[in-house]
C-alpha cells in the first residue's frame, strides 16, 4: 500500500486555500473551511461614503481590530488599578489632588479619576461591543448555513491537495466507496456520496468554538457593566451584643454603581452579633497565627421575617436575597463606665471599638464621652481618651505592643484631655481620633500629660477630682462587608465557557477527506483518498493514513488478486503485476 504524502501547493499558499493556476480546480472543496468573512480590497477610485462607511464597517467587525480594542480596554484598566478612583475612595483621591500640583489637574482632565466611567473607555467598552456583535452574526448565519450543508464534493486533482495516497485494488468502486462511507460516518465524519467519490468532513466544534468564544466574552462584557452599574458595598463594624439593619445610614462607608438606588435596591434584613470567637495557633513557629474566625449572627429577612441563626465565617459569607455578608475583620472593644465629679455615671459600660495595629492585634482609639459630664466646677464639659490597648500584655517594663492575639492579659492605657471635642460643629469627624484642637490635657503632678495604665476591674482617678473611669472589660467586635453584584454568575458562565471556546477552536482541527474510486484503463480499481485542512497540521495526514490503512484491509492491493484475467500482458506474455504507488502533491520531492 502507499504511504500518506504530504506537500506544499506550487506557491506555498496554506492549507485549505486553493493555489494559483492549476489549484483553482479545488473550487468548493477548498473554500468555506471557516466562517472567516471573506476580504475585499477597496476599489479607492469608487468610493464614495457608502464605500468608506462599508470599509470602515469592515476593519470594526474585523479580528484584528478586535483583539487591538480588547488589548486598548486591557491597557485602560490599568490606571484605574495605579490611580486613586473617586468611586472607591475620594478621600485619598483628594489626598492625591492636593500634594500633585500638576498630576492633578491632568489626571482630572483625562478622566483617571475615573477610569471605567470616563469617555475613552467607555468608547473603547462600546465599540469592542459593536466589533464582536458585528464579527459573531455574519458568521453564526454562515456556520448554520454549513451545518445544514453537506461535504463539497472531490476536487478534479486530488494529487494536488497536501495529503494524498493512492491504490489500485480488485473490488468494484461501488464497493469501495461503500466501505468508505461506513468507515467516515463510524469515525463521526459528515460523509455523502457525490459522484464517483465519498466526501466526508468533520471538526465543526473548532468553528462552534470559535462562535463560543466570542458569544462568551459579549456575555463577559453585559455581565460586567451590569455588575458596575447596579453593584453595592458596604463595610459594618459591630461590636458583640450590636446589629445591624440594611439601610444607608447603618453603613460605616458605602459605595454603589451609577443606577444603583439605595432607597429601593438594597434588600432588606438585619442582623444581630451574637459572639465572635477566634482561635490562635499557641506555639511554633506559626505561633498567633488565627486558626478559627467565627461570628455568629442572628438574622432575619425583609420586616417581619423569622429570626434565624447562622455562624459567618471567613470566605464562607451569608446569604440574604442577592446580597452576601462577609466576615472580613476583627478586634477588641474595651467596656469603660465614666463617673463625673460628682460621681453621677456619664458612661455606663459602654464598649468603645479600637482599630488593630499589627497581626497580635495591638489596637489603638478614641474614647468620647460627648454629653452629660460635668466638672468639679460644675460646667459641662466633654471627655476624650486616647486609648492604647494590648490583649496580652509582657508585664512590668515590657513594650507597648501585644505578645498574643487572644486576650490573655489585657490591658489598657489611657491618656486624658477635657475640653470640646468638635463633633457638634456639623462637620464629620473620625471616632478613632480624638480633635485636639479645643481640647486640654489633664495634667499629672510633674505638670506632664495624665495617663495610665489599667487592668480589667482597674480605675483611673481624674485630676483634681474630675471624675474617674473604670476598665470593666472587653468584648470583640467584627468587620462586615455587605455586597450584592449583580450578573457575577453570568460573567461566571461567560468566562468559562470562553475558556472552552477558546480551547475547542485552538486544539480541534476542521479538516475534509475524499475517497474516490474509478475503473481504471486496465479494469482495475483506483483508489484515491485526500485529506485538507484547514491550516498545516500534521494530524490530517495522519488521520489519512489511518484511514486508509483500515480501507485497504477491505479493498487489498490488486496484487492480491488471485487471477486478473483481464489486465494487459507484457512482452513475456506473464501478467503485469499491479503496483501500489505514490502520487506526491506538488512541492514534494519526487
Amino acid at each position: 500500500m502507499s504511504k500518506t504524502t504530504t506537500g506544499k501547493t506550487p506557491t506555498d499558499t496554506p492549507a485549505g486555500a486553493p493555489a494559483a493556476g492549476e489549484d483553482q480546480d479545488l473550487g468548493a472543496a477548498g473554500s468555506q473551511l471557516s466562517t472567516a468573512p471573506k476580504e475585499e480590497a477597496p476599489n479607492l477610485p469608487s468610493l464614495g461614503v457608502v464605500g468608506w462607511g462599508r470599509w470602515f464597517w469592515r476593519q470594526l467587525t474585523s479580528m484584528r481590530v478586535a483583539l487591538l480594542l480588547l488589548l486598548l480596554l486591557s491597557l485602560g484598566a490599568i490606571p484605574g488599578s495605579l490611580i486613586p478612583q473617586s468611586g472607591v475612595d475620594e478621600m485619598k483621591v483628594e489626598e492625591f489632588r492636593e500634594s500633585h500640583d500638576v498630576l492633578g489637574p491632568l489626571y482630572d482632565k483625562l478622566g483617571l479619576f475615573h477610569v471605567y466611567s470616563s469617555v475613552w473607555f467607555s468608547a473603547i467598552y462600546i465599540l469592542l461591543f459593536v466589533s464582536l456583535i458585528g464579527c459573531i452574526v455574519p458568521r453564526t448565519w454562515q456556520f448554520v448555513g454549513q451545518l445544514r450543508g453537506r461535504p463539497p464534493g472531490a476536487p478534479r486533482r486530488l494529487d494536488r491537495l497536501p495529503a494524498y495516497t493512492t491504490w489500485r485494488t480488485g473490488a468494484e468502486p461501488e464497493q469501495v466507496r461503500e466501505a468508505a462511507l461506513t468507515l467516515l460516518k463510524k469515525r463521526r465524519f459528515r460523509a455523502h456520496t457525490v459522484g464517483d467519490a465519498v466526501a466526508a468532513e468533520k471538526g465543526y466544534v473548532r468553528e462552534a468554538g470559535n462562535l463560543v468564544f466570542h458569544i462568551a466574552l459579549i456575555v463577559m462584557l453585559i455581565a460586567f457593566a451590569w455588575g458596575q452599574l447596579f453593584k453595592y458595598e458596604g463595610n459594618k463594624l459591630i461590636v458583640e451584643g450590636d446589629g445591624f439593619s440594611n439601610t444607608l445610614t447603618q453603613y460605616d462607608d458605602f459605595k454603589s454603581g451609577n443606577l444603583f438606588d439605595p432607597d429601593h435596591d438594597l434588600a432588606p434584613f438585619s442582623f444581630t452579633l451574637k459572639n465572635f470567637h477566634g482561635t490562635y495557633e499557641p506555639s511554633g513557629p506559626n505561633r498567633g497565627t488565627p486558626r478559627i474566625y467565627e461570628a455568629t449572627v442572628d438574622y432575619s429577612e425583609g420586616a417581619y421575617g423569622e429570626e434565624k441563626s447562622t455562624t459567618i465565617e471567613v470566605n464562607q459569607p451569608l446569604e440574604i436575597d442577592g446580597s452576601k455578608v462577609y466576615l472580613v475583620s476583627h478586634g477588641y472593644a474595651p467596656v469603660l463606665t465614666v463617673r463625673d465629679a460628682k460621681g453621677n455615671v456619664v458612661m455606663d459600660k459602654e464598649a468603645t471599638a479600637l482599630l488593630p495595629l499589627d497581626s497580635n492585634v495591638t489596637s489603638s482609639g478614641a474614647v468620647m464621652v460627648r454629653d452629660g459630664y460635668r466638672n468639679a466646677k460644675g460646667e459641662k464639659e466633654q471627655l476624650g481618651f486616647n486609648a492604647f490597648f494590648l490583649p496580652t500584655y509582657g508585664g512590668e517594663g515590657s513594650t507597648m505592643l501585644s505578645t498574643f492575639p487572644a486576650l490573655a492579659n489585657p490591658m489598657l492605657a489611657l491618656s486624658a484631655y477635657h475640653g470640646d471635642l468638635g463633633v457638634d460643629a456639623g462637620f464629620a469627624k473620625s471616632i478613632y481620633q480624638l480633635d485636639k484642637t479645643n481640647l486640654e490635657e489633664f495634667k499629672d503632678s510633674d505638670g506632664e500629660l495624665f495617663k495610665k495604665q489599667l487592668g480589667i476591674g482597674e480605675t483611673m482617678t481624674l485630676p483634681n477630682g474630675a471624675g474617674t473611669v473604670t476598665f470593666d472589660g472587653v468584648k470583640e467586635w467584627a468587620g462586615f462587608q455587605v455586597t450584592e453584584q449583580p450578573a457575577s454568575g453570568w460573567a461566571l458562565a461567560g468566562s468559562v465557557a470562553a475558556i472552552l471556546g477558546l480551547a475547542g477552536s485552538l486544539f480541534i482541527q476542521r479538516r475534509r477527506v475524499w475517497v474516490r474510486a474509478v475503473k481504471g484503463a486496465d479494469g482495475v480499481t483506483v483508489v484515491e483518498m485526500a485529506g485538507l485542512g484547514r491550516s498545516e497540521s500534521a494530524k490530517v495526514p495522519e488521520e489519512l493514513g489511518d484511514l486508509a490503512g483500515i480501507l485497504y484491509e477491505q479493498a487489498p492491493d490488486a496484487s492480491d488478486v488471485p487471477e486478473a484475467h483481464d489486465a494487459p500482458k507484457n512482452d513475456d506474455d506473464t501478467p503485469d503485476s499491479p503496483d501500489t504507488h505514490v502520487v506526491p502533491a506538488e512541492g514534494a520531492e519526487k
